[in-house]
Formats: C-alpha cells, structure tokens, sequence
C-alpha cells in the first residue's frame, strides 16, 4: 500500500525520518513516497494546493498523510477523510479539504488513537503516522477514530470578468518563479495566443505576451499562459516572474489585452 507525504518539515531535521520510521514499525511493507517536505513553513494554503495538485496521479487506495499544522497541539481535530479513492490524514486547518473534496468525501473520522504518551507538539509522529500505517494494513477508520460532520474548508478564489478586465487572484508560486492564478482558460475571452496583454500587478503595470508554451518566448520575456494544472501562469522565460514582479499567492491582478497599434 502507498503511503504519499507531504509537509512543511524540510529535510534537514529529523522530523520527516521519524514519521517514517513510526509507519515502517508498524507496517514493514508499506511504499513510503514523498510529494514534498518543502511547503513554505506553516502555509497551509500552498500545502491544500500542492497536495490538490498531486493526489489525482496517484494510485487508487493511496493514503495521503500531509502535516502543515500550525495549531498543533490546540483543539483542532486530527482527521482521517475517505473519499471516493483514497485516504487522507492530517490536520482540520484546510489542508486536506481541497484534494478530498474534489475527489468526493465519503466518511469523516476524528482519530483518537495515538502512539503511547504522544507529544503535544509532533502529531505527524505520534498521532498521523501510526494511523496512516494502520490504515494501509487495512484497518479501518472506525477502529482509529470516531464520526465527525464538522471540519475545514478552504475555498478556491474565483476569477471575474468586469468591461474586458480579467480581475484574478495569485493562488501559487512554483520553484522556477511561475505565478499561478485562479483563472485558466477564461483569458481566452479576452485575448488570442499572440496577444500582449497588460498586467496589472502590485508592482506595477507587466506587458506580457499570451503563448501556448513556455518554449514559445524569448530569453527575459514576461508570458501568460495555461498550464498543466489549467491554471493561468504569468512567468518570465528563463527567468523569475516572482521576484522580478514582487508576487505572492493571495495578490489580485488585473488583466486586459493591450491596445494594438
């Protein structure tokens, strides 16, 4: 059985070995995968995203154990979500409510067990390890936890067309500095492949090219484009459009074929 990780830990610690060393104890056989251990230091959202991004390609019966927990230790509930395919365990702070809502929740658990005197600090070890390797020996939730109605939600921003206006928002920033945005395909309303368009940031005013591919831009040229996600990117070929430009997820930018002279 798959178990796939994602955290905030980084791999200079011990935190993300501990995790695996817990899960290995209980089930020698389990496939251990790592999504990333990279998620910005308790950014939930950048983690719900990766983890939405992610799952899907994953086989069915996969468990997802993701931690980004900044309210470790506080009443927030430990889950174990089944969905139509999988499982996911973590926090209830958002971080798993992207993924499984979207592949269509079917049970919710608040788990109560835990390893023996576990820390108020590491429930990645102590309490989401132990019941991810117990799920992939095929216990089943109930033995692990009890129903629950109640958990968090994040939401995914809407883009809106306004008098020929794109307002969007910045939902994620990948390692080459790619800026994706809450729109996809509605740019193709206001613009063709070939356009420029202007780009409204908190920086100021991007003129940036709409491309199919990346390939398709000169060295230093700022483009738009849809990725792989369906997510509307505005990148800078060979370069970084985040820190060129100042972007951050959360921003708003506008955006409008520019006038053709």
């Amino acid at each position: 059985m798959v178990i796939a990780l994602l955290t905030d830990f980084g791999t200079k610690d011990y935190f993300v070995a501990a995790m695996k060393g817990v899960i290995l104890s209980i089930n020698p056989k389990a496939a251990v995968v790592d999504i990333t251990h990279e998620i910005p230091p308790q950014d939930v959202w950048t983690g719900a995203f990766v983890l939405k991004s992610a799952y899907k390609w994953f086989p069915r019966g996969t468990i997802f154990l993701a931690v980004v927990d900044p309210g470790v230790g506080t009443e927030r509930a430990p889950l174990i979500i089944k969905t139509r395919r999988y499982f996911f365990v973590g926090p209830d702070n958002g971080l798993l409510s992207l993924a499984a809502e979207e592949d269509g929740v079917e049970e919710l658990y608040r788990i109560t067990a835990s390893l023996p005197q576990a820390s108020s600090t590491f429930h990645g070890r102590d309490v989401f390890a132990p019941a991810a390797a117990y799920l992939s020996l095929g216990v089943e939730p109930p033995m692990l936890g009890i129903p629950t109605s109640r958990w968090t939600k994040l939401t995914m921003p809407k883009p809106r067309l306004e008098n020929g206006v794109l307002y969007v928002n910045v939902i994620y920033i990948d390692r080459f500095g790619n800026a994706y945005t809450s729109a996809g395909a509605e740019i193709y309303q206001i613009a063709s492949v070939g356009d420029k368009l202007c780009v409204e940031t908190p920086a100021g005013e991007v003129l940036a090219t709409l491309v199919k591919s990346y390939g398709y831009a000169q060295p230093g040229e700022a483009v738009m484009l849809v990725n792989s996600e369906g997510n509307l990117d505005l990148a800078v070929s060979m370069g970084n459009a985040a820190a060129k430009y100042g972007l951050k997820p959360g921003q708003e930018l506008k955006i409008r074929r520019c006038q053709q002279k």
